[in-house]
């Protein structure tokens, strides 16, 4: 499972394609590529019966190849942003090593790769480098920067968590300092998955997080505060701050948008 994580603690789930998904998906492609081979084929075909030379014959068969190998391949991959219709249906996508979507460029080296990789060697080439690559990559991605990943199947999203009624007063009179990110996430996952945790490591590992989370927070929550209460009671108090700091953040900016619009040295604006 690879993935971003956010200031707020949050992991963006990128997990990657395996071998299988990536080769129906080829699969699929390769029957739309077929449809689409045999419509060109019957028009290459005609122009290459009435060709009033070989070298206009030559050319079209050349133009055909080209198109089918290469210049089909980059254009969905570069419209589409890495979903082509098999893709589309097996439910993965291609996207950059940083998550974003592909463009023109990463399309393009694909593309000629792929003409070695998946026409020349008939895709065993491709398909042996992605059993054996962590990512499930191809020659192609490798030299791209690009991989596969799976955007339908994923892990649900986790809700919000929810700050205990009875250390409300203490958390917004508390000095809550900015917390690790990588310790964030660790919370956050520890509270969602707490229930289905067994009572020893739950117990454990509660504690634990609590003394680390308690370095970051003064004064610390009143006696016999439960690590879970603790723990949520922090991660919702610094969503509700940072929400807050947003808001008027923003009311700034519109009132210093408005400011720019307004005549210098007290000349009345024009009335409309």
């Amino acid at each position: 499972m690879d993935g971003i994580v956010t200031g707020e603690g949050v992991l963006i789930d990128s997990q990657a394609a395996s071998a299988a998904s990536r080769l129906l998906a080829a699969l699929l492609d390769l029957l739309v590529l077929g449809a689409v081979v045999l419509l060109l084929t019957i028009v290459s075909t005609s122009v290459v019966v009435n060709a009033p030379s070989d070298a206009v014959a030559s050319v079209t068969t050349i133009v055909f190849l080209v198109t089918i190998m290469l210049v089909l391949p980059v254009s969905v991959d570069t419209l589409t942003r890495g979903r082509s219709v098999g893709k589309l249906v097996v439910g993965i996508r291609v996207v950059r090593d940083d998550g974003g979507p592909i463009v023109f460029r990463q399309a393009l080296v694909r593309g000629l790769t792929g003409v070695v990789e998946l026409w020349i060697t008939f895709g065993m080439l491709a398909l042996i480098c992605s059993m054996v690559h962590p990512q499930g990559k191809r020659v192609g991605d490798i030299l791209a920067g690009t991989y596969a990943v799976r955007v339908r199947g994923a892990a649900k999203a986790r809700g919000l968590i929810e700050p205990p009624p009875h250390l409300a007063a203490w958390a917004r009179q508390a000095d809550v300092a900015r917390l690790p990110d990588g310790l964030a996430l660790t919370v956050r996952q520890f509270l969602h998955r707490a229930p289905r945790l067994h009572p020893a490591s739950r117990v454990d590992l509660g504690t634990r997080l609590t003394t680390e989370v308690g370095r970051y927070v003064q004064p610390g929550p009143p006696a016999w505060t439960h690590p879970e209460d603790f723990l949520a009671a922090v991660l919702a108090e610094r969503r509700r701050r940072e929400v807050e700091a947003l808001a008027r953040a923003a009311v700034r900016d519109a009132e210093d948008a408005r400011a720019m619009h307004r005549l210098p040295l007290g000349i009345p604006d024009p009335v409309d």
